[in-house]
């Protein structure tokens, strides 16, 4: 991809008031801001990963079963929000280059679990060494700087309902005592008809 050669959001900012949206410029400068700001930080966290055979989506499931050791699927998609399907092709991959392997849930025959492996281990500290330095260090704001931002976007996602602030319980919910009961599916009824 070459280069731009011109600021897109100072474009659409330009093409906004053009068309008479002045009132709604704001928030589209906001979110076309970061929009990019996402864009530019995962080009970037996807170039430092492919020397280590991961994207950043693989990235952010080996994080989790790093931290779990082994968590079903629905729960990477619930932490990660992503679909299970994009879940599913991530483990895939993980799973095909020897990263992490599926295994049966202990008590629950409907569940699989993903677990990490060694190499998953090994592979996933080297990535975080890469994304420290190469990523997140190379972040230009201050502390304060930094704070600022994050409790900026931290307004918005409040206004939409998104959770903010609130810690991680310590123990998985899947393994927890207090955990809801699944769902169980219901079995077709049979209709009768003419009354009988």
């Amino acid at each position: 991809m070459s280069p731009i050669t011109h600021d897109p959001v100072e474009w659409a900012r330009q093409y906004w008031h053009e068309m008479g949206w002045a009132d709604t410029v704001s928030g589209m400068t906001v979110v076309g801001s970061v929009m990019r700001a996402d864009q530019i930080f995962r080009n970037r966290a996807n170039e430092i990963l492919r020397p280590l055979g991961l994207t950043m989506a693989r990235y952010e499931v080996l994080g989790i079963l790093n931290s779990y050791g082994a968590a079903p699927l629905g729960v990477i998609a619930q932490h990660l929000w992503i679909t299970p399907a994009t879940v599913t092709s991530n483990v895939d991959r993980l799973e095909a280059a020897g990263l992490c392997r599926r295994r049966a849930h202990p008590t629950d025959a409907r569940t699989t679990l993903a677990e990490i492996t060694p190499k998953g281990r090994r592979v996933f500290e080297r990535a975080v060494e890469a994304m420290k330095t190469k990523v997140f260090a190379a972040v230009t704001l201050s502390e304060n700087e930094a704070q600022q931002l994050v409790d900026l976007i931290a307004k918005i996602r409040t206004s939409v309902g998104d959770v903010v602030g609130v810690p991680p319980n310590e123990q998985p919910v899947w393994e927890r005592d207090d955990a809801p009961p699944r769902p169980r599916k219901r079995a077709p009824t049979r209709r009768k008809w003419g009354g009988h």
